[in-house]
């Protein structure tokens, strides 16, 4: 079971990003995939999250309608569109899912891929 995001990149203040997340060893479809992010001396922050269950969660305040998530089940990957970004969203973004296809985006996150920087500055 692996994650791997990519997509990141140094983009200028108002720029968009289409990050991706492919998983390889089991196949997404059924499954919560969670985007997070963690900037410099920071916590982890959820960013938003697709379920079955749960439909598309709310994302935080600093983010809010400027993030879409997105599934392509036929090339096993989930995809996160950010648009208007802003410096204060560099961060390394990672996608996570939970153990198995039958839990939710409240449950605990089980796999991680290894995230992508995300950089914004002009």
């Amino acid at each position: 079971v692996q994650l791997q995001a990519s997509g990141g990149g140094l983009v200028a203040p108002g720029g968009s990003l289409r990050l991706s997340c492919v998983a390889s060893g089991f196949s997404l479809d059924g499954y919560a995939v969670a985007w997070y992010r963690q900037a410099p001396g920071k916590e982890r922050e959820g960013v938003v999250c697709m379920s079955n269950s749960d439909g598309i969660t709310n994302s935080p305040d600093s983010v809010k309608g400027r993030v879409t998530i997105s599934r392509d089940n036929a090339k096993n990957t989930v995809y996160l569109q950010i648009n208007n970004l802003k410096p204060e969203d560099t961060a390394v973004y990672y996608c996570a899912t939970p153990p198995g296809p039958n839990y939710g985006c409240y449950d605990i996150m089980e796999y991680w891929g290894k995230g992508t920087q995300v950089t914004v500055s002009s």
